[in-house]
């Protein structure tokens, strides 16, 4: 695995926490957080990210296609995709390229990278047990 992650992200330039938070403060780019439910209500959310789950993700991004979402607005649309630690996001973005958006890259160290160099983040409210 180590070697297709390494082939792959030869492909294009990755972008690390703080750059990425300030492409997407000027809104020159979109985050995607492609993190499943449960890592995000255990360590929160990116602040303007948009969630899209891996399995959705060249249907919610091709701008041609029928389930795109409103973001995508067109091939030179910049994405960063992030997931957990940097690995899954790579060949996500790897696949938005094969999608023909080529300016789609990766966080470098995923979403703990961005939380541990003290970029924003989001906590989901803390649901008290049912009780009866």
């Amino acid at each position: 695995m180590d070697t297709l992650l390494e082939q792959v992200r030869q492909g294009y330039e990755r972008i690390g926490p703080r750059e990425a938070h300030r492409a997407a403060e000027a809104g020159e780019a979109l985050l995607i957080d492609i993190r499943y439910a449960a890592l995000r209500e255990r360590d929160g959310l990116v602040p303007g990210a948009l969630v899209i789950e891996r399995n959705e993700l060249e249907w919610r991004l091709d701008p041609r296609g029928s389930h795109r979402v409103p973001e995508a607005t067109g091939h030179d649309l910049r994405i960063v995709v992030l997931c957990d630690e940097g690995y899954a996001s790579s060949l996500a973005a790897e696949s938005l390229h094969r999608l023909g958006l080529l300016r789609a890259t990766d966080l470098t160290g995923g979403f703990q990278a961005w939380r541990a160099a003290g970029l924003p983040v989001l906590h989901p409210p803390v649901q008290a047990p049912d009780s009866q």
